[in-house]
């Protein structure tokens, strides 16, 4: 597999990029991934320090002798036999943490980063379920909710089509309240999660919570296709289509979704990316490509001022202005999600409906390390059509929406607002919109040069995820 490189999620499959040679993005990432096997040489490279003595490191700079020596220290006099591997993986993880000033770059466990690489890819082995976290005390305070409890629940959002989930029984609204006998109290959505994914043809038992009734289901894992894409019709002959990821599968399942709302009679599109997270940048570009016929998307810059724009690719199924679209996002929408709803609004092709997004404008280039970690480190940031930055206050939405406290759940007030504008906007007016392009869903999301498994994701502070 080629080191891959969420912004948001690089995962399964994902080719690293690979920079025209000699670029200052070449030498940046060099130098980054330089520093680090740097550091793990010098944890891990031992040499005679003398006869009979204790070992030390070879230190890649002046700058580390102080490691060094805290490493012989450790080595010396420390009461217990130090676990090397944990040494190792705590120097790597402080040099992101404590040696960058960037939340988004960082050191991932080998399980943190299969995860991750899951998550872009697309698939993954589990039971295929939906799972989110639900404040039953304060509906709208989710981000009290860093762990679970009794306030604080993990909650079955859905289970996919066709999945070893919906074969179990799992229902909308079921509680999960323990994984194998262990209670989820005290996880965060990530550890529970990681839990109950697994390899495919093993046994996962979830005891759940449904109404009055307590039961325990035993579901067999499998492998199960991630569906980025949900749609229906809406009432006034709207479409509505979510995107909830920027996998390297998302743009394809975008454009059939769309391809099957214009056949069905859509005159206008409600494009919901509400807490989507972001992924890769290639399928930002193409997501965009739907609804965006030409000219600039947006432009990524790295170091020594090498600019990249990154325009549509003039195949899109929904381009026309005669199909009004109204975009949804809240400040759960981050990375890619940001590029694109950015990219519709500075292009006049859509209004944004909802909260201010999320913030981030920074690229990452993910790798993998010899003992199956991974490490995600910024080489770039992103800008809009007008080059303008979302970091950090987010894409401003056009018409912003409040839910009112006590609003149920089965009421959405952003699809309304929506709904609204699509109205008024198509008042006095008895066009009908431009036919649907007769051609079919691609069969593959091409990488361009240099560019492929470049992501834009924020995987911090989720509150759903698929397992």
């Amino acid at each position: 597999m080629t080191d891959p490189a969420p912004n948001s999620h690089v995962p399964p499959g994902a080719p690293q990029p690979r920079p025209r040679s000699g670029s200052p993005l070449t030498w940046a990432v060099s130098l980054a991934l330089a520093a680090l096997v740097g550091a793990l040489l010098f944890v891990a490279g031992y040499m005679a320090a003398g006869s009979g003595g204790p070992a030390s490191c070879a230190a890649p700079a002046q700058e580390f002798r102080a490691f060094c020596q805290a490493y012989q220290r450790i080595q010396q006099q420390f009461v217990d036999d130090p676990d090397e591997e944990m040494l190792v993986e705590g120097a790597i993880q402080g040099m992101f943490e404590y040696g960058l000033a960037d939340p988004f770059s960082g050191y991932m466990s080998p399980d943190d980063y299969q995860r991750a690489q899951e998550d872009l890819s697309g698939q993954f082995s589990g039971i295929g379920a939906e799972m989110g976290v639900r404040n039953v005390d304060d509906p709208e305070d989710l981000e009290s909710c860093t762990t679970f409890s009794e306030s604080c629940v993990l909650v079955v959002v859905a289970p996919l089509e066709g999945s070893p989930a919906e074969a179990a029984g799992l229902q909308p609204g079921d509680v999960v309240v323990a994984i194998d006998g262990q209670s989820v109290n005290g996880m965060t959505l990530d550890e529970a999660v990681k839990q109950v994914r697994g390899e495919a043809g093993t046994d996962v038992t979830l005891t759940i919570r449904r109404d009055e009734e307590r039961l325990d289901l035993t579901i067999t894992r499998a492998e199960i296709q991630v569906r980025e894409v949900s749609s229906r019709m809406l009432e006034g002959q709207a479409g509505y289509v979510a995107l909830h990821g920027f996998s390297n599968t998302a743009a394809d399942q975008l454009r059939t979704a769309i391809q099957e709302l214009l056949d069905d009679g859509a005159r206008s599109i409600v494009f919901d990316l509400r807490n989507n997270p972001g992924g890769y940048i290639e399928a930002a570009r193409d997501v965009a490509s739907e609804f965006i016929g030409d000219g600039v998307v947006f432009t990524q810059e790295s170091a020594g001022n090498e600019v990249k724009e990154w325009e549509a690719t003039g195949d899109g199924l929904a381009i026309h202005p005669r199909i009004p679209l109204v975009v949804l996002v809240n400040r759960g929408s981050a990375s890619a999600s940001e590029i694109v709803a950015a990219a519709l609004q500075e292009r006049g092709r859509g209004t944004i409906v909802g909260e201010p997004t999320y913030g981030k404008n920074t690229v990452q280039v993910w790798s993998e390390l010899d003992n199956g970690a991974g490490v995600r480190i910024t080489v770039s940031r992103w800008f809009t059509p007008e080059r303008n930055s979302v970091a950090p206050d987010g894409v401003q939405p056009d018409e912003l929406v409040r839910v009112p406290e006590g609003t149920p759940p089965d009421e959405d007030p952003f699809v309304e607002r929506a709904l609204e504008v699509i109205s008024d906007g198509m008042l006095g007016t008895d066009e009908s919109p431009a036919p649907a392009a007769d051609t079919e869903p691609s069969a593959g999301t091409s990488l361009l040069p240099g560019a492929g498994g470049i992501v834009s994701y924020d995987p911090r502070g989720q509150l759903q995820a698929v397992a």
